[in-house]
């Protein structure tokens, strides 16, 4: 959707230049499964099964991916958040660490919230596209949550997670769907630059050096403001063809504008 574009680019300017030229490549296949440690049997070969647009990890899959990070001389061993999914997972909190660290994964995904949890598929991209990501709870809208990798073919490193639609997911300091625009300039500490409303809304452009620029855990966060439906025509027509607002714009306050997606980035 064009709406999800204009977030991106903000977001990614604001917050992740390294990861902001494009979006990521969606044509990466599962890395192969490694080679056995010792000779054996050779076994017939299966027909192997056609690709989907969705796919799900097995647990041979994931009990593999956990070898090769626990074996000896492994560069890193496997991370503690993936043991199982803990009380604050549960609550559905991102906090840029664990399963939403820089350096997650489509194994870890399913390593803490289960391999029938969560799925690689397609999105909705730039200009009405489709791009492939990793999808948390994709059959529930207020558990889904969707991640796009720096490396599509290993299905890791986090470049962007988005929450949209229905989802209850809360971003860093508590931030939420629906959250109204004033909230979000007390947590930042000042007054911030917006961009002007269109038919998609508005996107936070410049922090002002508040607050929200920097979050605990590295990662950066953007976000896309829609109008209360509800807001006078007036309020709505005093706001028309300004390119960029100020937070605290008597004018921007009148149309009461809440948080409609969010974009959190490295």
């Amino acid at each position: 959707m064009f709406h999800r574009l204009i977030v991106w680019a903000v977001a990614t300017a604001i917050a992740a230049p390294a990861a902001a030229q494009q979006w990521p490549d969606s044509g990466g296949q599962w890395p192969a499964d490694p080679p056995p440690a010792q000779k054996s049997k050779p076994r017939p070969k299966a027909k192997p099964a056609p690709r989907d647009d969705v796919e799900e990890l097995t647990p041979g899959q994931i009990q593999r991916a956990q070898e090769l990070d626990t074996r000896p001389g492994s560069p890193k061993e496997m991370p503690q958040a993936v043991k199982r999914p803990s009380k604050r997972a549960q609550a559905r909190q991102i906090d840029c660490r664990g399963a939403f660290a820089r350096d997650s994964s489509h194994i870890r995904l399913a390593q803490i919230f289960g391999p029938n949890n969560v799925t690689f598929t397609e999105v909705d991209g730039p200009e009405n596209s489709k791009i492939m990501a990793s999808v948390l709870f994709p059959r529930d809208p207020r558990r889904r949550l969707e991640m796009l990798w720096n490396n599509t073919t290993s299905r890791s490193g986090t470049q962007v997670i988005v929450i949209n639609g229905k989802s209850a997911w809360s971003a860093p300091r508590g931030i939420k769907l629906g959250t109204q625009l004033a909230a979000i300039e007390k947590l930042n500490g000042r007054p911030f630059k917006i961009t002007g409303f269109g038919a998609d809304g508005s996107t936070a452009a410049d922090w002002q050096e508040g607050a929200m620029l920097s979050l605990q855990g590295g990662c950066k966060v953007g976000m896309r403001f829609v109008a209360d439906p509800r807001a006078p025509e007036d309020a709505r027509s005093r706001l028309a063809g300004q390119k960029e607002l100020l937070s605290n714009d008597p004018n921007v306050r009148a149309i009461r504008p809440t948080v409609a997606e969010i974009l959190i980035g490295y």
